[in-house]
């Protein structure tokens, strides 16, 4: 055969092909030759894109929509970090939400539940409170309050100052499954149920009442909800000041639920980490997308040819697979967290330590 031959052949195969083509797509049939390389790949390729937000920055547009629109008429008073490579998903990851929320002084946001996850970081204010099924957790900078899949909350600021936290919730992960389901309370807040701060004195020290009795109340599978700045902060130091320290990850200690030593939601990991002034971690990459805040200090981190310099409360994401290492210019320290605790179930997490 010649290659003039060959090539009509060629051309003669493609024109069989569109024409099948064509008569197959008001069927809802596509051929997956055509796009096998796209769907199975050799290792991920996330379209999420490595991105840094100044808190300060964020602040400033927050606090403008403060004095335009109230909490009541927005229900929850957020500007979404959107990455920029997931335009329109409101996602920050392809499988994570992340937004700062804004409540001040005097505001309730009223009382909902939802399908989804959610944890909240506290990021400025202190003395406002979340409520989970009717019990306060009065929070201060960078404590962690989560209110899990299906429970009532609300928030409110009883303070005279702002207050600010960042919201991470799965709600890509549940809009993968088309599984959303919410119900708002008819009104502004759950009555009272017991004291603020009741679950911690019952789960938060590494004891619960004895399973079964009266005053084992909480859902089995998520007991806490409150993880105390004044009490991670401690055991970080503690961590610091005894242990030797990992070349990839600093000092670092993850939230844990206490029924069961897991992750602190069913599809939501967290950590914190500590780096010492002047340490350099070594390069990773990990399946996990991962936000990350600047609690304290000053840091650089590196992706490849890419340096992005975050300082205190700015937020950055790290996509899927992407190598990327920490140079701590001060102590720093990092709070972060991922949808490592789904990929685990789903026995699809993998990590390289370089």
């Amino acid at each position: 055969m010649t290659v003039m031959s060959q090539g009509h052949g060629a051309n003669d195969q493609r024109a069989q092909l569109e024409a099948l083509y064509a008569a197959m797509a008001p069927k809802g049939l596509l051929p997956l030759w055509e796009s096998l390389h796209a769907l199975v790949l050799a290792e991920p390729q996330s379209p999420a894109k490595p991105w840094r937000w100044s808190y300060d920055e964020v602040r400033d547009h927050l606090m403008r929509a403060g004095d335009i629109i109230s909490a009541e008429q927005a229900e929850r008073r957020v500007l979404i970090l959107e990455n920029p490579g997931l335009g329109g998903l409101s996602a920050i990851t392809p499988s994570l939400y992340a937004g700062l929320q804004l409540i001040l002084p005097g505001e309730v946001a009223p009382c909902h539940r939802h399908s989804q996850n959610a944890l909240r970081f506290v990021m400025e204010g202190s003395g406002a409170f979340t409520a989970l099924d009717g019990e306060k957790a009065v929070m201060q900078p960078f404590d962690l309050v989560l209110t899990p899949a299906g429970q009532w909350h609300d928030h409110g600021n009883q303070t005279d100052q702002p207050m600010i936290w960042l919201d991470g919730l799965d709600i890509p992960t549940v809009r993968l499954f088309d599984a959303s389901f919410a119900e708002r309370l008819d009104v502004a807040a759950h009555p009272e149920t017991v004291p603020a701060g009741d679950t911690l004195t019952r789960y938060g020290h590494n004891m619960r009442p004895l399973r079964g009795s009266l005053a084992d109340r909480r859902p089995s599978a998520r007991p806490l909800f409150h993880y105390r700045y004044a009490d991670w902060r401690p055991a970080l130091d503690a961590m610091a000041s005894s242990a030797e320290i990992d070349p990839h990850f600093g000092h670092a200690l993850e939230f844990l639920n206490p029924a069961d030593g897991g992750p602190i939601l069913s599809t939501i990991s967290a950590h914190v980490r500590l780096l010492p002034a002047g340490f350099e971690t070594r390069t990773r990459q990990a399946t996990d997308g991962t936000v990350f805040v600047l609690v304290e200090g000053e840091a650089t981190l590196e992706l490849g040819d890419q340096e992005i310099r975050l300082g205190a409360r700015d937020m950055v994401v790290i996509p899927s697979w992407i190598p990327y290492r920490f140079q701590a210019h001060s102590q720093t320290i990092l709070f972060g967290y991922s949808d490592k605790a789904s990929q685990m179930k789903l026995d699809l997490y993998r990590e390289c330590n370089h």
